[in-house]
């Protein structure tokens, strides 16, 4: 045998005998690139692992859509006016809503229905069309309750807004520019009094960072259980772009008052001292020569209103300061049932911690003398307190 053919041949045997020595039985497959155990495994996935994986709170986020779009709804509002050369032309405007109850009854936002004076049309998630007729509507906090006659409904749940917190998740679902079956989430980022487009206040209002756009109005704001904590009703733009990370939801505890006076009285009852006030800070306290730095001074009392009957007294001494107009000479207001009142703002939120016929406690300043009555609230009128 040739030199070079002898060294080939003890090479091999070496090898050989290094692989049958040092390697445990088995092991061969782990320096195999051509396994075929290996690349059968590579290429038959199981199910589970071709399956995309969910945290937790994505999974809650997928289920809370599939348990609620069916109770969400667009609608739409059909109103005619007049072009230029006196033609009748149909205009449209969206929004969403949600159903409430198996009879077909949806909540949304008054301006949703504002002036539809052709009809309303609401569809459901599975596309199907109903015409709707508006039962009630609240136009100081921008509600409105419509019905439908459709089969198998899935009502919403209803939460209790009294008990949230800035910095929960939440989910807004609805139609932004007629996309039906949208959800966006975010958090609360403040709960907040805002005035709507009304110039009517509402307490305790949800900002929110989640994207609400046109055609979102009336549509749920959901907690992490998939309950509805509040009705999106407008956005903060500062004119350029339609959101900007802050949009307004009323809460739904606000709404549920409305509800049960709609059932109660086919009307909305909001209790009222029948007053028109004007706030006064330190500064016009002493200026007035006033008894206390701070409360709200009554310009004038409604006519048969609570504030009347109990003897409230209003200005009449006619002034101004700067360019407002302001009456002189009522009594000062600055508490009622013990809370103390330094302007409308507060008046606002302690009667909505009340209703029409309820009896409260008024502490005011006529003169330099102290006084306290006890009143009947009225219902409000839409220029009082």
């Amino acid at each position: 045998m040739k030199l070079r053919q002898l060294i080939v041949v003890l090479l091999l045997l070496g090898g050989f005998w290094y692989v049958t020595t040092h390697l445990q039985p088995g092991s061969l497959s782990h320096f195999s690139l051509f396994n075929t155990s290996s690349a059968s495994s590579t290429l038959h996935l199981t199910e589970a692992e071709a399956a995309p994986v969910c945290d937790a709170q994505e999974q809650n986020g997928i289920d809370i859509y599939k348990r609620v779009l069916p109770s969400v709804v667009n609608i739409t509002s059909t109103t005619l006016v007049f072009d230029f050369f006196y033609g009748v032309v149909p205009q449209q405007g969206q929004g969403s809503g949600f159903i409430l109850d198996r009879a077909g009854h949806i909540l949304t936002n008054f301006h949703v229905v504002q002036g539809a004076n052709r009809g309303i049309e609401v569809t459901l998630s599975n596309k199907a069309k109903y015409k709707a007729t508006v039962v009630n509507v609240d136009k100081v906090r921008d509600l409105a309750l419509l019905q439908i006659n459709a089969p198998n409904l899935q009502p919403v749940t209803l939460a209790d807004s009294a008990k949230l917190q800035v910095g929960q998740r939440v989910y807004a679902i609805g139609n932004p520019f007629g996309l039906s079956g949208t959800m966006t989430q975010g958090i609360i980022s403040a709960i907040r009094p805002i005035q709507n487009a009304n110039g009517a206040l509402i307490n305790n209002a949800i900002q929110t960072d989640a994207a609400i756009n046109p055609g979102n109005s009336g549509g749920p704001l959901l907690n992490s259980s998939g309950q509805v904590i509040g009705i999106n009703t407008m956005i903060a733009s500062n004119g350029a772009d339609q959101n900007s990370g802050i949009g307004f939801a009323i809460p739904i505890n606000t709404a549920k008052a409305v509800l049960a006076d709609f059932a109660r009285y086919g009307r909305v009852r909001r209790p009222s001292l029948g007053i028109r006030s004007f706030a006064i800070g330190p500064d016009l306290a002493q200026q007035m020569g006033l008894a206390a730095n701070y409360g709200v001074l009554i310009q004038s009392v409604v006519p048969g209103g609570a504030a009347q009957r109990a003897g409230l007294r209003g200005g009449n001494q006619e002034a101004y300061i700067g360019n407002t107009p302001v009456m002189l000479g009522g009594d000062l207001i600055v508490a009622i049932d013990g809370q103390q009142v330094t302007d409308p703002q507060d008046i606002s939120d302690i009667m909505d911690q009340h209703e029409a016929g309820d009896a409260v406690s008024v502490t005011f300043f006529r003169g330099q003398r102290r006084m306290t009555v006890r009143l009947v609230l009225g219902e409000a009128m839409d220029t009082s307190s």
